[in-house]
């Protein structure tokens, strides 16, 4: 009888259990994060760059050879067993040199977009969310600099402050806050009028808590898919900024310094420009659709519209 009594008891749970958990809601990025695992390209996006950031952190172990070891007989060979993107023209590993540039380009890419983002986010907010004259006085600055061609500004900064890697980072993260300042400028300014930030005034709390306690933390949707957006956009300039001779300085290598020095190359040896113009293009379509699948994911509405 008692087994009975427990089997029924089991019975009688099991259903409402069942309900609970049916009935239980997901928060804004539960449902979101399920969205993104539906979108195939945006999980191919991810999968590849966490790929890419594994190989970018290994590479000192794994790469057959250094990026500065030049052998002067083997100048702008083939693929071979010994070297398998063949060499440049000083005779240096491809292999080798595209997964050092892997490691600048994706170091530019992400500390620059971090940098615009963290400067961006900050502008904007204070300005949304202060208003009046304020505002308007710190747009006016941002129309400023958009009328600047970012080529003007880095060449500017590098020119005074020296070339080096780590003041490429710093100017163009600093080219690149504007439209993230703009960005969370409106979301601030429809997120103040809010209850939750009156009844945050109401209670006293100081304006820069609530900018960095309240408004900035319920803009981040908007703020995470610009972010994977101007990653790329960041790459492609360090690879035109690389091109034109501004960019990371030999014997250290990007992928816009190896595209730049596969142009000349071309005719004799293909793979110099083809290796490297490879990865950099599947780079960037991965991280476009990463930030197309985390757009969709974060404002469905706005998808199917």
């Amino acid at each position: 009888m008692s087994s009975i009594t427990i089997t029924m008891q089991e019975t009688s749970q099991t259903p409402a259990t069942q309900l609970a958990e049916e009935t239980r809601g997901h928060s804004l990025w539960e449902d979101a994060f399920r969205r993104l695992l539906k979108n195939k390209l945006a999980i191919f996006g991810a999968s590849f760059l966490i790929l890419e950031i594994l190989v970018a952190i290994i590479t000192p172990w794994i790469a057959p050879y250094g990026f500065e070891i030049q052998d002067l007989e083997q100048t702008l060979t083939g693929p071979s067993w010994a070297h398998w993107m063949g060499t440049d023209n000083l005779g240096r590993d491809l292999f080798s040199r595209v997964l050092y540039g892997g490691r600048i380009s994706m170091m530019v890419g992400i500390l620059a977009s971090f940098v615009s983002t963290l400067v961006g986010v900050i502008y904007g907010a204070t300005s949304g969310f202060l208003g009046g004259k304020t505002d308007n006085v710190m747009m006016r600055v941002v129309d400023v600099l958009y009328a600047l061609p970012f080529v003007f500004l880095v060449i500017i900064l590098m020119v005074y402050f020296g070339r080096n890697v780590v003041l490429l980072f710093v100017a163009l993260g600093l080219t690149q806050w504007l439209t993230m300042a703009r960005i969370v400028r409106g979301q601030v300014i429809s997120l103040k009028q809010k209850e939750f930030i009156e009844a945050a005034e109401a209670m006293g709390i100081s304006k820069t808590a609530i900018i960095f306690r309240h408004l900035i933390p319920n803009s981040l949707g908007p703020v995470i898919v610009y972010l994977t957006l101007t990653i790329p956009s960041v790459m492609l300039e360090e690879a035109f900024l690389s091109f034109l001779g501004l960019g990371v300085q030999a014997p250290m290598a990007s992928w816009g310094t190896l595209i730049s020095d596969g142009v000349s190359a071309m005719e004799i040896s293909p793979g110099n420009l083809l290796f490297p113009a490879l990865m950099l293009s599947v780079t960037l379509f991965s991280l476009n659709f990463l930030g197309d699948g985390l757009r969709d994911a974060l404002d469905p509405k706005g998808a199917k519209d």
